[in-house]
């Protein structure tokens, strides 16, 4: 499952600390999630396919955040040094990331 939430990273104005902490708290804190972002720049968290599950497509995606370790979820999203964390993972990975997997941020 996939949170109905994401960011067009190939729109100029998309990206912003709003829009990345709206991003964190469409999850769910219950299960393991992955921030992945596709070829075609769209960044969204997934709930079902996480690690190395169906990579094939995306540009990067970032480290598995185990379930209850209060990474996403509304609590989440209102902690701004980690939204400034993730805007910055984001801003500074696309269009050119600097790996595919990326578990330091």
């Amino acid at each position: 499952m996939q949170s109905s939430v994401t960011i067009d990273l190939t729109k100029p104005d998309a990206l912003t600390h709003e829009s990345v902490a709206r991003l964190i708290a469409s999850a769910s804190d219950r299960t393991n999630t992955q921030l992945r972002v596709t070829k075609e720049g769209v960044a969204f968290i997934s709930s079902t396919d996480v690690g190395a599950n169906r990579i094939d497509g995306l540009a990067f995606r970032l480290e598995t955040l185990s379930a209850g370790g209060d990474h996403v979820g509304p609590a989440a999203a209102q902690d701004s040094e980690w939204v400034d964390r993730i805007y910055k993972v984001l801003k500074d990975n696309w269009p050119e990331p600097s790996d595919s997997y990326i578990d330091l941020f």
